[in-house]
């Protein structure tokens, strides 16, 4: 996104303002499709307000919070899943190592600051600004927001963080500092969700990297609806979920 002046004609919100319908957001001609609104806070009952209804917020650094909920929406379905052989062997490799661990909730802050700084193809800087991280932080201490890591010889190594609303998964941002290490991490918030009964996990934007895991498009109306009937059922006891590599390597089925 670029820092160029908005579309007087979007839809600004204050601190009262509900959300409008997600039918209203901006089609493909406009140049940002999905946007919805801008304006409003980060404050936990707008983000669990947005997330409910299919809205997530991402914005840059000198523009306010913008808010977007695009069709057709990037969804990985579990059972579809797309683990590399590459990939399970370097679980099965790191799985020989006692210092090798695949863990929830451990290290939030640390995870969603390492998603922040992660370099980025054809980005410059980040939009995981300090508001948001500071957003994420306060939703995490509320239990919506989780983390799932990956740790090596007592360093965490790789991650990634969701929010998690009943049995509806949504992805937000990954980090690694190892090689698959954000698909390692990928690979066992996968695991957990197909041990709870959870079959999609929203991935929101459409991006090569996710098509290559088995992530397809969904149109929005598709997407809301199985989002509202996830939303109904236990969420996982995220902090309790320790995995390790070997099991994750069963998974595999790519080339």
């Amino acid at each position: 996104m670029s820092g160029e002046p908005l579309n007087p004609y979007l839809q600004w919100l204050d601190s009262e303002t509900p959300f409008p319908s997600v039918t209203t957001a901006w089609g493909p001609e406009t140049g940002a499709p999905g946007l919805l609104a801008a304006g409003g806070d980060l404050h936990i009952e707008r983000l669990i307000s947005a997330y409910s209804q299919g809205i997530f917020p991402w914005f840059s650094p000198g523009q306010p919070v913008l808010w977007w909920s695009p069709t057709p929406r990037m969804v990985l379905q579990t059972s579809q899943f797309r683990m590399r052989r590459s990939l399970a062997k370097t679980l099965q490799r790191h799985h020989l190592n006692p210092s090798f661990t695949l863990c929830f909730d451990r290290a939030f802050d640390q995870v969603i600051e390492g998603c922040a700084n992660a370099p980025r193809k054809q980005q410059a800087g980040t939009w995981i600004v300090p508001s948001m991280v500071q957003a994420y932080q306060r939703l995490h201490r509320a239990g919506y927001a989780h983390s799932a890591e990956v740790w090596l010889d007592g360093q965490l190594v790789a991650g990634l963080y969701f929010v998690c609303l009943g049995k509806a998964v949504f992805g937000e941002s990954m980090f690694t500092r190892i090689s698959d290490g954000s698909k390692m991490a990928l690979s066992a918030l996968v695991q957990v969700c197909l041990n709870h009964g959870i079959d999609q996990i929203d991935c929101q934007q459409n991006t090569p990297h996710l098509a290559t895991l088995g992530a397809k498009e969904m149109e929005r109306s598709d997407f809301l609806t199985r989002m509202a009937q996830h939303r109904l059922g236990p969420s996982p006891d995220w902090r309790a979920q320790v995995l390790d590599g070997f099991s994750l390597a069963q998974m595999a089925t790519a080339p």
